[in-house]
């Protein structure tokens, strides 16, 4: 079915202006652009003007109540995801919430009673998880008859401007936020730190940010290949919260994790899974350049003493347009989405025991 829906987006920043917004102008059978909010007028405006069609809303309870808006995008900052969600789906609109699905696991619980009163769907933006090329991998690890004996996972990046600059334009910067405003939503999220780790700055801080953004999607697509582990062996942040090494527990298997920020200019993000004769390694690139496949890279044992190595990726097919076809799907056929609240929450476990171990 091709009904359209018609989609509110709620913050007008990077991430809707160089991902969400292009993706959309080439869905147009399954989505409307409908209506935008920001609490910056100069993002709204600027981001709005090539959508003249849609309605400009610079409060947020207004874009909610718009009759012309079936569904939101939450791109707003973190520490507003959960109350923005929430507000959302109580106006009874399907939701496609950015990652980090929330900061804390108390606003986490809040949503899922929600979720549990309100009859709308909600997905997280796992947009990984829905690329052609990890799907083939997932697929590919159904067969058991191998044993796993070690997975790796490493998310390590350069500067996102770095891409932006040199490839795409902002139209518009948030820069004309009053400080009072920018100041209550920094209060807001040291507040959801406190609560969740204890502390609300500093290099602990800055790791749990870390997680909650970057590293959220490794140890997402972590879960989907391979299961969730039964516990966090090792965890370490070093260079002031700015790199995070951890192992995680698989019983048979351990699994590491490698996650930093640097100033190169590359995205060096993959899983590996290793067994006795074969090893599945999925590679992505950055999103801020459009339409890179993330690709399959098998290695296999060729008796008698051969190697033979492949890459594939099934379709150029755009991790983000993926997304956006699934959430259309969920919407359309009243499916679950597979990047659920209840999913996304397992993440946080993780993260707050891994937080644990770094103190």
């Amino acid at each position: 079915m091709n009904k359209r829906i018609r989609v509110g987006f709620i913050g007008c920043g990077e991430v809707t202006q160089l991902l969400h917004l292009p993706t959309l102008r080439e869905l147009p059978d399954l989505f409307e652009v409908t209506a935008f909010h920001d609490v910056s007028a100069k993002a709204l405006n600027g981001t709005a003007t090539a959508w003249p069609e849609a309605s400009r809303h610079s409060a947020l309870e207004s874009l909610v109540a718009d009759k012309q808006v079936d569904a939101v995008v939450i791109a707003n900052p973190d520490a507003w995801h959960a109350d923005t969600a929430l507000m959302a789906m109580r106006g009874g609109k399907h939701v496609l919430i950015e990652k980090p699905v929330c900061v804390t696991r108390d606003e986490a619980e809040a949503l899922l009673t929600a979720e549990g009163e309100c009859d709308v769907i909600v997905q997280v933006g796992y947009m990984r998880r829905h690329a052609p090329a990890f799907i083939e991998a997932v697929q590919a690890l159904r067969d058991r008859s191998e044993p796993t004996t070690l997975a790796r996972v490493c998310d390590i990046i350069g500067p996102n401007a770095s891409y932006v600059d040199s490839t795409s334009r902002i139209v518009a910067r948030a820069d004309d936020i009053a400080k009072d405003v920018r100041d209550a939503g920094l209060r807001k999220l040291a507040c959801a730190y406190q609560s969740e780790i204890g502390v609300d700055s500093g290099p602990l801080a800055r790791a749990y940010g870390l997680l909650l953004g970057l590293a959220s999607h490794d140890t997402s697509v972590m879960r989907e290949l391979i299961g969730t582990p039964s516990g966090v062996l090792y965890a370490k942040q070093h260079q002031g919260g700015r790199w995070i090494t951890a192992a995680f527990d698989y019983g048979e298997f351990v699994c590491h994790l490698e996650v930093g920020l640097d100033q190169i200019t590359r995205m060096d993000a993959k899983i590996e899974v290793f067994q006795p004769s074969r090893v599945l390694r999925v590679e992505f690139d950055s999103p801020y350049i459009r339409h890179q496949a993330a690709k399959l890279v098998t290695t296999r044992t060729v008796p008698p003493f051969g190697v033979s190595t492949s890459t594939s990726f099934p379709t150029r097919n755009d991790a983000f347009a993926a997304e956006w076809r699934a959430f259309h799907e969920h919407i359309v056929q009243g499916t679950p989405p597979k990047c659920s609240i209840a999913d996304a929450t397992e993440d946080l476990k993780l993260f707050r025991e891994m937080i644990a171990l770094m103190r």
